[in-house]
């Protein structure tokens, strides 16, 4: 079960990956006004919700303990990227305010995965 769940984690990082690498790529673009939504961030966004929700469920059939405040923190950030990113992914020109919202509230996303404890 160890290795199942450690796959899960890393496939969960290659996620925040892709969808922080989306927006770190085009921060200059930002400044300028023509960021847009990368299909990469979608995707992203999308492996984050799938091995998140897995990871959950594999933790608790492993019988750990599982915060349930801090894993509903979490979903609903994850839930207000997703919208945002979905939302604007065919628009050629995301406004600034939206797209680092995105990256905003990913990194608040990894940070309460780090320091919450």
């Amino acid at each position: 079960m160890d290795v199942l769940i450690n796959a899960f984690v890393g496939l969960h990082i290659v996620g925040i990956a892709a969808l922080l690498g989306g927006f770190l790529s085009q921060m200059k673009q930002m400044s300028a006004g023509t960021a847009r939504m990368t299909p990469g961030m979608l995707h992203g966004a999308l492996t984050m919700l799938v091995t998140g929700v897995a990871l959950v469920g594999l933790n608790q059939a492993d019988g750990g303990a599982v915060n349930n405040i801090k894993i509903g923190v979490k979903l609903a950030l994850l839930i207000v990227v997703l919208c945002l990113v979905y939302v604007k992914r065919d628009e050629e020109k995301v406004e600034s305010a939206a797209f680092g919202a995105v990256g905003a509230l990913t990194t608040v996303n990894i940070f309460i995965a780090v320091l919450w404890t």
